[in-house]
């Protein structure tokens, strides 16, 4: 998990546009926890705090919302993360996630608000790793997850590393005679 999100932290500075002059580490522990330790300041521990400070770092703080109450989502997307996302969940817990994230997506296209945050980057890379491993009936399963995890890796720039995930399955159909 360390090296997948310190990896992760690394690549969203790319996204933002930083130079890779920030240095990451981990606290070790159960589960390791990411630590930025900052030029002109005290280290930074945790996923969502790095993350937000590299987008203010970057001068996109549209990316943590544009109203008080986006940004508050926002945030709860962040802690969704952390809490709910990561820490590799059994094949139970990885289902409830995308049971709950695709009834929350039926009706909205971005986790807070009208346009792409902070919270759909972080999701997305930290969701990358089961929609992978989902095979095809399943990712139809969770079609608003999938429909809303294809969108967000069109960005330019977020998908980075990983490798793109296809969502369509091609049906070969005989022809009759």
């Amino acid at each position: 998990m360390a090296v997948a999100v310190l990896t992760e932290l690394s690549a969203l500075e790319n996204t933002l546009g930083l130079p890779r002059s920030n240095k990451f580490s981990a606290l070790a522990g159960e589960r390791p926890v990411p630590v930025l330790q900052t030029n002109d300041g005290p280290r930074l521990v945790g996923l969502a705090t790095i993350a937000s400070h590299l987008v203010k770092q970057a001068r996109k703080e549209q990316l943590l919302g544009a109203s008080s109450e986006e940004r508050a989502a926002v945030q709860q997307w962040l802690e969704y993360r952390v809490t709910r996302i990561d820490g590799r969940p059994s094949r139970e817990e990885a289902d409830g996630v995308l049971r709950e994230l695709s009834a929350y997506l039926q009706d909205r296209v971005y986790l807070a608000g009208n346009r792409l945050t902070l919270a759909d980057i972080l999701a997305y890379h930290g969701l990358h790793p089961l929609m992978v491993a989902l095979p095809v009936h399943e990712k139809e399963r969770y079609v608003n997850v999938s429909r809303w995890f294809s969108h967000v890796q069109q960005y330019p720039g977020v998908k980075q590393h990983l490798p793109a995930i296809v969502f369509l399955k091609n049906r070969l159909y005989a022809r009759g005679p």
